[in-house]
Parts: structure tokens; sequence; C-alpha cells
């Protein structure tokens, strides 16, 4: 029986193609993958407060945003670095002239004593920024520690 010796490779005629398929799947994972490390870098910004819940409260996307944060003990936090109320009026102040539509979210923590949020309240009006809410979570969530 004769041997067949040939080359594997296409005959000279044949054109040249991509495969558009695979490079759909990378995509898809790439993308995939950029969400769920978008998400999880958004619980590594904030200070862990247990929030007290509300029948009426609901979801907001957060674009644009000053968090703040009031723990139990009272010390008040931007975004994981505690700071002082004069400190953080003074920066909120300036951050409000180079960006007139700042908006603050107020993290207080259910066992904050309410003079210590109010005096954060008090520090963010008297910046300027007027936009500023108070975060909560809905009834049926469970908190956070």
């Amino acid at each position: 029986m004769p041997v067949k010796l040939g080359s594997k490779l296409p005959p000279e005629n044949a054109e040249a193609r991509i495969e558009i398929i695979p490079l759909i799947d990378i995509m898809f994972f790439l993308l995939a993958a950029f969400m769920l490390v978008s998400l999880s870098l958004v619980s590594l910004k904030s200070v862990k407060v247990s929030l007290p819940t509300a029948t009426t409260a609901s979801e907001e996307a957060h674009k644009d945003l000053v968090s703040i944060s009031v723990d139990k003990s009272g010390v008040v936090y931007l975004d994981e670095q505690p700071l002082g109320t004069r400190e953080l009026a003074a920066l909120l102040t300036t951050w409000q002239k180079t960006n007139a539509a700042l908006r603050v979210f107020i993290r207080g923590d259910q066992d904050a004593r309410h003079g210590d949020v109010v005096r954060v309240l008090d520090a963010v009006r008297s910046s300027g920024i007027e936009k500023v809410s108070f975060e909560i979570q809905p009834a049926g969530r469970a908190s956070s520690p």
C-alpha cells in the first residue's frame, strides 16, 4: 500500500478568514471579569456600619458623590479615612467650589448618637453643599456588621 506524503496546509487558492466567535467569547469573559472587580471595589471604599432600616427606602445609583460615614463611637470617616469636623468642612468646601453638583451621602450607624450625625450634617451644609442624603437600608435586607 503506497503512503501518501503531502502537506497539511490548505491549498494556495483557499482564502484566509478570521474566526470571530472565539473573539466574542473572550470579550464577554473580559466584560464579566471587569464588572465583578468593579463591584467588589465599591465595598472596599466604604466603612462598615450597621445602617438603620426603613420600609420606604429605595436603591439609588451612586454617581458623583461623597460618602461620609459615622460609626457608633462618633468617629467621622471620609472614604475610610477618619477626619475631624473642621477638616471635613474645609475639604468639602474646596470640592464644592470645583464641582457645584456635588452630592453627599451620610451613612450613620444605627447605634450612633443623633448629635454626631447632626454635627456632620451641619459641617456639610456649612460648606455650601445642598444635595445631602442619608443612606438607609431597605427593611427586608440584613444589615452589615
